[in-house]
């Protein structure tokens, strides 16, 4: 199931890197664009208002902090909660301007008026404002789905590292496991009819054999036999 949490950095890659451009240009465009006749008043370069700050700044610094662990994360519950700090960012890029009329004064929106002929209008509202949140949106929920599948080549891997990890398992129980002690060989005890070939009765049978008498009667002989004496004067 751990394994399961692992994602390669090139998952993410691509909508990390675009969440980072786009956070960054959302929360700068208010400031460089007057410099291009682009812009929401005040059109002055580097002019700061609330209503910059929270339509723009810091949803703009939330997107780029979103792409980056995005982009940087292996781990996958980490990468989609940056995936949806985005996607809330983008959502609020392209809302909260209408949503800023409940606190101003004058119930205007917070980030001023759009300046130039109607197609600058247009544009800077798509450019500052809704087209880029539904973008970010777009991006994020990729990253989302992406991060949501468990790819082939990480099904594999974390088979490969359970069957690792049972061999391991496998081998210590095999070296906790005592040697067997070995049992001392039993020593074979002759038969009552048996006779060692070292014994005086082996002796005495091979004599009765060579001399054609049968080993009873050879055996008989010799217990029954008395000893013969040979006196000499």
């Amino acid at each position: 199931m751990t394994g399961m949490m692992r994602v390669p950095r090139s998952r993410g890659a691509f909508c990390g890197l675009l969440l980072i451009l786009l956070g960054a240009w959302g929360g700068l465009v208010p400031f460089i664009g007057p410099h291009f006749h682009y812009a929401y008043t005040p059109d002055t370069s580097w002019t700061y208002t609330s209503g910059r700050l929270l339509l723009e700044i810091l949803p703009g610094a939330a997107t780029v902090l979103g792409g980056l662990i995005v982009l940087g994360s292996r781990n996958r519950p980490a990468a989609m909660f940056g995936a949806w700090l985005a996607a809330l960012s983008g959502a609020w890029f392209a809302v909260g301007g209408v949503l800023s009329m409940l606190w101003t004064s004058n119930g205007a929106s917070a980030a001023g008026t759009p300046v130039g002929g109607i197609g600058a209008r247009v544009a800077e509202q798509v450019g500052f404002f809704t087209g880029l949140g539904v973008v970010i949106a777009f991006l994020a929920a990729l990253a989302l789905g992406r991060f949501a599948v468990v790819g082939v080549k990480e099904a594999r891997i974390v088979a490969r590292e359970q069957e690792v990890r049972e061999q391991e398992v496998a081998a210590e129980e095999t070296a906790a496991v005592p040697a067997t002690v070995a049992t001392p060989a039993t020593v074979a005890t002759p038969a009552r009819g048996d006779v060692s070939p070292e014994s005086p009765a082996a002796d005495d049978a091979v004599a009765a054999d060579e001399a054609g008498v049968p080993e009873e009667d050879a055996g008989a002989a010799d217990a029954g036999a008395p000893s013969k004496v040979k006196v000499t004067s």
